[in-house]
């Protein structure tokens, strides 16, 4: 979006550039649900919180200061994945970065299928716009803050999860991203089981084949659909819903234990995925009840809500 095209959006200023500070929350994401490769994603009641207060010093310039997942191990200047999108949003609307502290407090934990890259590039695009004076939320922003999202990501699912909240589905067309927002049932109860160990997305990419048989994209095209209809209206489908031969098998060798734990939860009868690009495990057990009997070690069990609000801004005090 131009400069002139946000200004002109009554609905998406927010009176000026803010000289204060303003908090950003931002929630986890599960992605894929099963069969939904770089299509279905949901967002999560784990949330990072970005506080940004401009200060005197040199423009563009950035501290970070970071709490929990990360501390200690990533950038903590303009480095930082946070400061370099929120540079980008601003460029993109034509406005100059000032000086800012960054206090960031991470809960959702890095490198384990939870949509923690995608949670700091949408804080650092909501951020931005926020410093340029607009709402990334009002209605004639989110395209564009969605196509600047995802073209950092190199996908739709996890970034319109975090924007937006709920369940989304996410496409592209002619290198436009795109994506619809659903509301998922009530009764859904995510529990993740979030191992130790971590995971690169590339490298898991990495194992997909180029090619899958006709019969397993036809089984993936019919679980996609089913996945929507018992997300958002029958989750008794569930089961048979979060069923995938599109892409966890070939990953298996990567995280043999993710795979044995999704198939011991399954044959248990509890729906279960592989979160993202794993390892993480996304278990969707009726009313959110998963006995911690026969869990194998290394698995940490969280039950979590859905996050129906997406991006959250608010001033500091």
């Amino acid at each position: 979006m131009s400069p002139d095209a946000a200004a002109a959006d009554g609905a998406g200023a927010v009176g000026g550039r803010p000289s204060g500070a303003f908090r950003v929350t931002v929630p986890a994401s599960t992605a894929n649900l099963g069969s939904g490769f770089d299509a279905l994603a949901m967002a999560l009641s784990l949330h990072d919180v970005v506080e940004v207060t401009p200060v005197e010093a040199a423009a563009g310039t950035a501290r970070v200061e970071i709490t929990g997942s990360g501390a200690g191990e990533v950038p903590e200047d303009e480095s930082h994945l946070v400061v370099r999108v929120l540079h980008a949003t601003m460029d993109r609307l034509g406005v100059s970065p000032p000086a800012l502290r960054l206090r960031c407090t991470n809960a959702v934990p890095h490198a384990r299928g939870l949509g923690s890259s995608a949670a700091a590039i949408v804080a650092g695009v909501a951020a931005g716009y926020r410093l340029a004076g607009f709402d990334v939320r009002s209605e004639r922003v989110r395209p564009e803050a969605l196509q600047l999202a995802a073209s950092y990501e190199g996908h739709a699912d996890n970034v319109a999860a975090t924007l937006f909240g709920g369940l989304v589905v996410a496409w592209s067309v002619e290198n436009r991203y795109r994506s619809v927002r659903l509301e998922p049932h009530s009764e859904l109860a995510p529990v993740v089981l979030i191992p130790r160990v971590e995971s690169a997305t590339h490298t898991m990419r990495g194992l997909l084949p180029s090619e899958v048989p006709h019969a397993d994209a036809a089984f993936a095209a019919g679980r996609t659909a089913l996945a929507v209809h018992a997300l958002t209206t029958d989750p008794e489908l569930l089961l048979e819903a979060t069923e995938d031969r599109l892409h966890q098998e070939y990953r298996r060798p990567a995280m043999p234990e993710t795979l044995e734990l999704v198939r011991w939860l399954r044959d248990g009868g509890v729906p279960a995925a592989v979160s993202g690009a794993g390892p993480t495990v996304l278990a969707l057990p009726p009313g959110g009840e998963l006995s911690r009997d026969g869990l194998p070690e290394g698995f940490e069990l969280v039950r979590l809500d859905v996050d129906r609000a997406g991006v959250r801004i608010e001033e500091s005090h």
